[in-house]
């Protein structure tokens, strides 16, 4: 056991730069691999827990009183056993925030405002936590609840004074609490629940023209049964729910959307990490026994068995391992704390943080580390079973290798593999030279540039794409017009002096207004076949008076609809539906049943593709006098109008409607998006950076050693040092580009392809993507120089060492 733990020692401290490397893999293949699994499972985990303890709906119902009445509504579900349900509680709609005293801003001046009137908690469904600013049961006159998630992106605190446009007046308002609001807390906010005080709410609408609509949330016992409360809902009213209704998966969809893809790509990295440091662990015991051949073989002579050397190199990467896993497991915790936070923010309260548990995923995830180290260590260490101690002495290494080398040396001229460098510089000879004689190595070499490239490469499309998405935002279901209207005072707002102000100015190319209803389809069920019933699929219909093309909505299949009896679906309404181009749906529209031929199928993340898009006349067969178009989009004859533009229209209708660009309002949406993206994909690039330098270094350095005695050759015929470390340089360069060119290629197209695969379930078959290929190629660039680093810093050992030595050893 002595002399185990003798050799062992030796090893350590022999190669103490080499162990701190290999080290240093390990670790960081640890904190990815533990960081992923804890980000992939406490994002799902802590929305479940946040879900339960709020007592969280499953459904949220949105009545107007027009198609149901409210209380019938609310009578039925009360009945109902296995159910709970919230209050029904009162709302008017509104359109933007503004702050007295600061810069207008684009997110806030756009949200789009439910007021509810606040009856007193707790509420046996969807309760409010409180994350800022005194508890209370209502809140008190003059003051609002905030939801936690417009509070934390726009740094809205408790105390601050707030303004909402209702009709010819302003309501300001005090912040008194920021609150959890589940329904409504997810990232990217485009809505948001206003709290208000009973009195508050009475004053401020009963002289706004319009009446109250009505929420209520609704949880079942058991989720999985709830269709089947809506096959009952029919079977006694007689029709399907005809109402907007919000669902549990549109809910979390947006809690949960951004850390699963960051989590799909540091296991997709973690696992790449992984594979290198098996490799490079399996690499370096085979090259140490190679290099050791003649001392194993005297040690085995000397009596150590097989066994007892295989033990000495379990123990020492034993010990490497776990002085790297312990800190990798700890530090995962700390970095999948920081990109949960980031993302799940909203979730934060009084009384605690969104910080993840590691619990026993990441510990057996930990342990699978550990163990693969293990057997890789066991599988590579056991070759040292087949030295023979007589064969060792004799020639360094095993009869059969000694007789191959033998046969090489001895054959003819015509037979030489130089012949193919016969024309070639003599330093790129050397270089490739270098390279082909150490297989192993030029293989991990080329893998790490690969990942390397692959990893920059991906996290730069993506920011990019995503900091862009003005560009593409056609792809992603929105429109890709210049300048947005949206009326906020519609007693004031006049479309048709709008309409001809606009048909005058010449900078205005067209003009289109847009708004929403609700849509039910019911699923068709054959007699007697239950599993066919799917329940009624209730999403949200966009209205277009003008033209789909004209402000640049896009499909995947087919064309947007252009008459009456036409409607354009979103993919997760196809699937559901099982429904293709040219298809005849039957669909409920404001109350009314329609006939309508699917004229195209589109994505967009927006709702996850649980969407239509129609024209006014389909609603107008109906509603003749039908109106509720409030955003108006724009597109200019020329772009260099475009402030101008926005300047001129918010002069002009500044009290009644928000005039902005396209472009704020995207950025407004997905800058929560790029702020959660930049700091997973930054630390992954540094990580693969750092891990390209140190193995790059390691191998050559390790080749450089083997190959000292020819490089003293070298010396001696006249070769600077300079020039022997430039030729090393030059091919490790060359292999590295060859890599950093597949990666990059696997970036932009084989990694987003599959992380397209995650998207899909959010409404997006198709990933939409713009590609700078000057920062693609500089990127590529990037991980060649990485290696060349490496490659230049190890080779200073030919510098320091003398011909006469190097030839001696």
């Amino acid at each position: 056991m002595y002399a185990i733990y003798s050799l062992c020692r030796a090893n350590l401290r022999k190669k103490k730069v080499h162990n701190a490397l290999i080290g240093l893999l390990i670790l960081l293949s640890t904190i990815l691999l533990v960081t992923s699994v804890t980000v992939i499972l406490n994002t799902t985990n802590l929305f479940t827990s946040m879900h339960a303890k709020t007592h969280g709906s499953h459904e949220l119902l949105i009545l107007d009183g027009e198609v149901h009445d409210p209380k019938l509504v609310y009578g039925w579900w009360k009945e109902q056993e296995g159910v709970d349900t919230s209050p029904l509680i009162p709302f008017r709609t509104l359109s933007g925030i503004s702050r007295p005293g600061n810069e207008p801003t684009a997110g806030l001046s756009n949200l789009y405002l439910y007021m509810m009137d606040s009856t007193a908690r707790p509420y046996e469904v969807d309760e409010l936590l409180f994350a800022q600013g005194e508890e209370s049961l209502v809140p008190e006159p003059g003051t609002v609840w905030l939801p936690s998630s417009i509070a934390y992106l726009y740094d809205i605190s408790p105390g601050d004074t707030l303004e909402f446009s209702t009709g010819d007046s302003k309501l300001t308002m005090e912040v008194a609490a920021v609150v959890v609001d589940m329904p409504f807390g997810a990232p990217f906010p485009t809505s948001a629940r206003i709290w208000m005080n009973h009195q508050d709410y009475i004053t401020q609408f009963q002289d706004i023209p319009g009446k109250d609509q009505y929420m209520m949330g609704l949880r079942f016992e058991n989720y999985s049964e709830g269709l089947g409360y809506w096959e009952r809902w029919q079977q006694d009213m007689g029709t399907p729910y005809l109402g907007s209704k919000i669902t549990f998966q549109e809910m979390s969809s947006f809690y949960l959307i951004m850390n699963k893809a960051i989590g799909f790509i540091m296991v997709f990295l973690g696992l790449m990490m992984m594979f290198v440091a098996l490799f490079t662990i399996g690499f370096t015991i085979s090259d140490d026994i190679l290099s050791n051949y003649k001392t194993i073989g005297v040690i085995k002579a000397l009596g150590l068995t097989s066994r007892k050397l295989t033990s000495v190199y379990m123990m020492q990467y034993i010990t490497i391992a776990a002085v790297a896993v312990i800190p990798g497991f700890i530090a995962s915790r700390f970095l999948a704390g920081v990109i949960v936070d980031s993302a799940l923010s909203s979730l934060k309260t009084k009384t605690g943080g969104v910080t993840p548990g590691g619990g026993w995923p990441a510990l057996a995830t930990t342990l699978l580390v550990l163990a693969l180290i293990l057997l890789c260590v066991f599988y590579y260490a056991n070759k040292a079973r087949h030295v023979q101690p007589m064969q060792a002495i004799r020639y360094g290494m095993s009869e059969t290798q000694h007789s191959m080398k033998t046969r090489r040396l001895t054959r003819g001229k015509g037979s030489s593999p130089t012949g193919l460098f016969g024309r070639a510089p003599l330093l790129a000879v050397i270089g490739f030279r270098n390279l082909l004689k150490n297989r192993k190595a030029t293989v991990l070499m080329l893998l790490l540039s690969m990942m390397m490239s692959a990893v920059l490469v991906l996290g730069f499309v993506l920011l990019y794409s995503i900091s862009h998405i003005k560009e593409t935002s056609s792809l992603w279901g929105y429109d890709s017009t210049d300048v947005v209207v949206q009326v906020t005072n519609k007693s004031v707002f006049s479309r048709s002096e709008f309409d001809q102000q606009a048909a005058s100015d010449p900078r205005i190319q067209n003009t289109n207004w847009i708004g929403a209803v609700n849509g039910v389809v019911t699923a068709d069920r054959p007699v007697g076949v239950e599993a066919s019933y799917t329940g009624p699929m209730n999403f949200s219909i966009i209205v277009i008076d003008g033209s789909y093309d004209e402000i640049g909505y896009r499909n995947l299949s087919g064309r947007n609809p252009q008459n009456k009896n036409e409607i354009s679906i979103g993919m997760k309404v196809a699937k559901q539906l099982n429904k293709e181009v040219g298809d005849v749906v039957d669909i409920y529209i404001e109350g009314y049943e329609h006939h309508l031929t699917i004229s195209g199928i589109y994505q967009s993340i927006a709702n996850m593709s649980y969407s239509a898009r129609i024209l006014v006349d389909t609603v107008r067969v109906n509603h003749p006098d039908y109106e509720n178009l409030d955003s108006g989009f724009i597109n200019l004859a020329n772009d260099a109008d475009l402030e101008q533009v926005v300047q001129d229209l918010s002069a002009g209708y500044g009290n009644s409607a928000s005039v902005t660009t396209q472009q704020t309002l995207l950025d407004a949406v997905y800058k929560q998006a790029v702020a959660s993206l930049i700091l997973p994909m930054s630390i992954m690039g540094l990580l693969f950076t750092g891990v390209t330098v140190i193995i790059v270094y390691s191998l050559s350095r390790i080749n450089i050693r083997k190959e000292g005695k020819t490089y003293g050759i070298y010396k001696t015929l006249g070769l600077t040092s300079w020039k022997i470390r430039f030729s090393i340089l030059l091919g490790i360069m060359v292999l590295s580009l060859l890599g950093a060119i597949i990666g990059a290629g696997a970036g932009v197209y084989i990694l987003p392809m599959i992380l397209g695969r995650i998207l899909k379930d959010y409404g997006i078959a198709e990933l939409p993507l713009i590609l700078n290929w000057w920062g693609i190629v500089a990127l590529a660039l990037m991980t060649t120089l990485a290696s060349g680093l490496g490659s230049w810093v190890s080779s200073r050992i030919v510098t320091s060492t003398s011909p006469r030595i190097l030839v001696i050893e």
